[in-house]
């Protein structure tokens, strides 16, 4: 429905907007190194966010405000809801770790992690070309600027420029495609693009020809191959409370951007573009893999991990129209929005772990470093070995719900060509596995490196505590957040 009170659409992003200078602030005034105030108020500002983007979308309700620029739906909310959730725990595990790096002599973290955020809202409510744009700039800005805030640390100023460098060179690409879809359009408007294309009155290949660019685009916000250059290395040179930033909540905005442009504006031109998936998946599955296998150093690993796993999201998303039916879009989409909220669920335990260890004097990054840690701490361990066995797709964790359910989506298309890539990737899911089990390995039966006890704050524990609990608890009843996504897509799709 077409909602007169513009303003109703986009409170969440509003609050955070003044919540957000706010703190900027109230920083100036705290003389403390570890920020509590400012620590506080963000993660009661996140709270209130994800409190209200809940409400939001159970109500179920979809409004355009701003002349069309911006929706407020049950699946924008819930991603919202999702991220602004991922962006506590990531504060909760980053503080300590930040704090004994002199990364929290300012505000900054706190700051430029809600503006990052608030980026991402931007991009999951976006009804319009350039909205979409500016939301992801604001969100990768101070992306740019969180992996360079360790100041004294060479790796991290390498990777920020890397991080840059690339990072504006796709936002190009994406822009170019944009532009290119607006000059055969006519129009900005997402709900504008789709029906001039759907019209046929547009030439296809001025149309395709600005798809691949948007394509690439996404493609490096995913880390998908061979946009995955910058991954790995970004990875492995930003601090690791920061790697955690930019590998958790941002995904959620990448599905939200592929979601907004690919299915909504441009679904016409399934055809072109799921071809164009299908190769950055196969590539994605093959390439993350195999590279990940020959890594020591544990966030590289993960970071080629994170590559084939976004195969699997482009897997999901590849398969909602077969033969011009669009009869299994919403399975086909609400399981890759599955599969996006159930890794980054996985990735803030498994990250969230790797922080704590990091905590002891040294950065923890070679799996080596965990050698003997169920001797040193068996819940932590623990905690980590459910992560791993999850990315690994071992049942009965949430993993491998995620993966069955775009394997499901996969097979039930009933073409050959489709149940071959779900046979390939469970061929490479079995290579993957290989790497997660040979962490697990070092854990269990490995000489601890350092025979001390692991301490940790009450709040790290007790969240890090939840969250593997939830890894589980997901795998063996998903049934409840599978609703939520299905219904968001229903959603999405009707409207």
């Amino acid at each position: 429905m077409i909602d007169r009170f513009s303003w109703l659409a986009v409170y969440p992003e509003i609050l955070l907007l003044a919540m957000a200078c706010v703190i900027l602030l109230v920083d100036l005034l705290v003389k403390g190194e570890r920020r509590t105030p400012t620590y506080l108020l963000s993660l009661l500002t996140l709270a209130v966010v994800a409190g209200l983007t809940a409400l939001f979308a159970q109500d179920g309700k979809t409004i355009y405000g701003f002349g069309g620029l911006v929706v407020s739906d049950p699946m924008s909310n819930w991603l919202k809801c999702f991220a602004a959730v991922a962006t506590i725990v990531t504060f909760i595990y980053s503080r300590p770790y930040a704090a004994d790096r002199g990364m929290l002599r300012g505000g900054e973290l706190f700051t430029l992690g809600l503006f990052s955020l608030l980026g991402g809202f931007v991009m999951m409510s976006a009804n319009n070309f350039l909205l979409i744009y500016l939301g992801l700039e604001l969100m990768t800005l101070a992306s740019y600027a969180l992996v360079a805030l360790r100041r004294d640390h060479a790796p991290a100023s390498e990777a920020a420029m890397k991080y840059f460098v690339l990072g504006a060179m796709a936002s190009g690409f994406l822009l170019y495609g944009l532009s290119m879809m607006y000059g055969a359009t006519g129009t900005l408007d997402i709900g504008g693009v789709f029906q001039a294309v759907a019209s046929g009155q547009v030439q296809k290949q001025v149309l395709v020809f600005g798809l691949v660019f948007i394509v690439a685009g996404l493609a490096f916000k995913f880390g998908v191959v061979p946009f995955h250059m910058w991954l790995p290395d970004v990875y492995q040179g930003a601090p690791t409370a920061i790697t955690l930033m930019i590998g958790a909540a941002p995904k959620l905005a990448a599905f939200a951007m592929a979601v907004r442009l690919l299915v909504e504006g441009l679904l016409p031109l399934a055809f072109d573009w799921q071809q164009m998936l299908a190769l950055l998946a196969i590539a994605s599955l093959l390439v993350g893999n195999l590279a990940a296998i020959a890594q020591t150093n544990l966030k590289r690993m993960l970071a080629y991990s994170t590559i084939a796993q976004m195969g699997f999201v482009l897997l999901g998303l590849l398969v909602g129209v077969v033969g011009g039916n669009a009869a299994g879009a919403d399975n086909a989409y609400s399981s890759a929005m599955f599969y996006v909220v159930t890794y980054v669920l996985t990735t803030l335990a498994s990250f969230g772990v790797i922080l704590l260890l990091a905590r002891q004097g040294f950065e923890s990054e070679d799996i080596a470093d965990l050698a003997g840690l169920n001797q040193r701490s068996p819940l932590y361990a623990g905690v980590m070995a459910i992560c791993l066995f999850s990315l690994a797709g071992i049942p009965p964790l949430v993993g491998f719900q995620a993966k069955l359910g775009v394997l499901q989506a996969l097979v039930s298309s009933g073409q050959a060509i489709y149940v071959g890539l779900a046979v390939y990737a469970v061929v490479m899911s079995l290579i993957g596995a290989f790497y997660y089990l040979r962490v697990v390995k070092v854990m269990y039966f490995d000489e601890p490196v350092a025979p001390a006890a692991i301490q940790a704050p009450a709040e790290v524990r007790v969240a890090l505590s939840i969250n593997g609990l939830l890894v589980l608890v997901f795998g063996l009843m998903p049934g409840t957040l599978l609703a939520i996504c299905r219904d968001a897509i229903v959603q999405m799709l009707r409207t």
